[in-house]
């Protein structure tokens, strides 16, 4: 993923276009997209401030970490359902969650999901 230009560059664009330098010459100056120089002073008006904003990270998390109770007690409950009986499970009870969100949510809080076995143990070899 590309880095933002920097804080620097931003901030001596914009001072050329306070300067009487329009938006398009400011950014010719400096060898940065026109638009981009029209955004930051855009940005600046609206905002205050052209700093770049935050980039990647997790923007979803806390939408299934609200219903972190309520999956903890239907593992509690049933603790070898699968994903998608899970989440059949959460969306009779009003959460919205996708499988991926709760494999991840899993992943995050160390939560196993243990398999009954399919075939009863045998009596003559040990099984683990």
């Amino acid at each position: 993923m590309p880095q933002p230009l920097s804080f620097d560059l931003r901030s001596r664009v914009l001072a050329a276009g306070d300067a009487g330098l329009s938006c398009r010459g400011a950014a010719e100056r400096f060898g940065v997209s026109a638009s981009s120089a029209i955004r930051w002073a855009a940005q600046r008006r609206t905002g205050g401030d052209a700093r770049p904003k935050p980039q990647g990270g997790d923007r979803l998390s806390h939408k299934t970490e609200a219903h972190a109770g309520l999956i903890r007690a239907v593992l509690e409950e049933v603790p070898d359902i699968t994903l998608p009986e899970l989440k059949a499970r959460l969306a009779q009870q009003g959460a919205q969650v996708s499988v991926a969100a709760l494999w991840r949510f899993c992943q995050r809080h160390k939560l196993t999901r243990k398999k009954r076995r399919r075939t009863p143990q045998s009596r003559t070899v040990r099984t683990s």
